[in-house]
C-alpha cells in the first residue's frame, strides 16, 4: 500500500477537513481532527498537523496539498522494488519500508525469540521508541539480541523496557503443540501473536496521546501470506497506518531491536524457569545436545513430559526417542 505523509499548518488543516466534509468517516482514529475517503486513496489528519494518505492514489492526492504548502514528512513506500538499502529479493514489495529518514522515523517494532529452539516458548515482542527514548538507548548499541550474549541481555531489556512502550506475549509449549496438531503451522501462530502485540502497544500509544507513524514487522514471511494467516483467524489489518516488512529488521529500525532483545530476554526468563522444573540443564537450540537432555526426559519422566517444554513436532522429538532405545 502506497502511503504519503504531509506536515500542514492549522489553516490549511481546516481547508482539507472543510474540502473532505462529504467523503468523512464518521469514527475518525483517536487524536485525529478527521479521516476521508476518495476512490483510490483514505486520508487521515491529526490535530498534531500530520495528514496520512493511504492507497493507491496516495502520491496524487497529496500532491495536491503540497502545492498548496503542505510539506512532506516521508516518502511513499515503494511498489514491487527493494526498500532502497540493498535488500534482497525477498524484501522486494510493497510493503517494504522507505528507505529515507528510516532510523528516526516513529515506528513501532516487533519482533521474536524461541522459534528455533526444541525446549521452551515462543516470546514475541513489540515496541515503541519516542525520539527523546531513541537517543535515550541509543549509547546501549541495541541489536539484533541473537548476537549478544544472555548475560547482557539480562542487563539490557531492563533499561530498554523503561525506555519504551511495549507488549510482551508468551506462547506456552503446551498451547504450541495444541495448536499444531490443530492444523496451525509456527508461521500462523506468529503472525497471530505479532499482530496482538502490536495491537496491544497502538492502544498503549492512543491512551498516552503518542502518534506512531507506522508499524514493522522483522519480516518471517511474505506480507501476503502473514495476512492470509490473520484471515483465517478472521483478523486484519486496520489501522490508519502503514505496515511495513522487511528481514534483518533490527539493523534497519531501533524498534525491532529493542523488541528483539525484549523478547530474547523473556525466552531466556521462560528457560530459567523450565530448567528450575525440569532439575537440570537445558541447552538452547535444536542441535544434538537438545537430542540428549531430551533423551534424559524421556527416560526420567516419559514422552509426554515432553509436552510441557519442548515443541514436539520438531524432528528432536523422533531423535531423542532413538537414543532412549540404545
Amino acid at each position: 500500500m502506497s502511503h504519503e505523509v504531509l506536515k500542514v499548518n492549522s489553516e490549511l488543516l481546516h481547508k482539507m477537513k472543510d474540502h473532505y466534509s462529504g467523503t468523512s468517516t464518521a469514527h475518525p482514529p483517536q487524536h485525529a481532527l478527521f479521516a476521508a475517503k476518495t476512490g483510490g486513496c483514505t486520508i487521515t489528519a491529526y490535530r498534531s498537523g500530520k495528514v496520512l494518505f493511504q492507497g493507491g492514489g496516495a502520491e496524487t492526492e497529496a500532491s495536491r496539498w503540497k502545492a498548496a504548502g503542505a510539506t512532506g514528512a516521508g516518502a511513499k513506500t515503494a511498489k514491487n522494488k527493494t526498500s532502497g538499502t540493498g535488500r534482497s529479493a525477498v524484501d522486494s514489495h510493497e510493503y517494504a519500508p522507505p528507505a529515507e529518514n528510516l532510523p528516526s522515523r516513529l515506528l513501532l517494532g516487533s519482533d521474536e525469540a524461541g522459534t528455533g529452539d526444541f525446549f521452551g516458548p515462543i516470546t514475541v515482542a513489540c515496541a515503541y521508541l519516542t525520539k527523546e527514548q531513541m537517543k535515550a538507548v541509543e549509547p546501549m548499541g541495541i541489536r539484533d539480541s541473537k548476537t549478544i550474549k544472555d548475560p547482557e541481555i539480562r542487563e539490557l531489556a531492563p533499561e530498554i523496557v523503561k525506555h519504551s512502550t511495549y507488549s510482551l506475549l508468551t506462547l506456552s509449549n503446551e498451547k504450541y503443540n495444541s495448536l499444531q496438531e490443530k492444523g496451525w503451522n509456527q508461521g500462523r501462530m506468529k503472525a497471530m501473536m505479532h499482530h496482538q502485540a502490536i495491537m496491544n502497544v497502538l492502544k498503549k500509544c492512543d491512551a498516552q496521546g503518542l502518534e506512531p507513524e507506522g508499524a514493522f514487522i522483522d519480516q518471517f514471511c511474505q506480507p501476503g501470506v502473514y495476512f492470509n494467516y490473520l484471515r483465517q483467524s478472521n483478523h486484519k489489518w486496520e489501522r490508519n497506518m502503514p505496515l511495513y516488512f522487511a528481514t534483518k529488521g533490527e539493523s534497519l529500525h531501533v524498534g525491532i531491536a529493542a523488541a528483539s532483545v525484549i523478547a530474547r530476554f523473556s525466552f531466556i526468563r521462560e528457560m530459567d524457569r523450565l530448567e528450575a522444573d525440569l532439575g537440570m540443564p537445558v541447552p538452547k537450540g535444536a542441535g544434538p545436545k537438545v537430542d540428549q537432555a531430551a533423551a534424559a526426559i524421556i527416560r526420567k519422566k516419559g514422552k509426554e513430559t515432553l509436552r510441557k517444554y519442548t515443541k514436539m513436532h520438531f524432528a528432536n522429538t523422533a531423535k531423542a526417542e532413538r537414543l532412549v532405545k540404545r
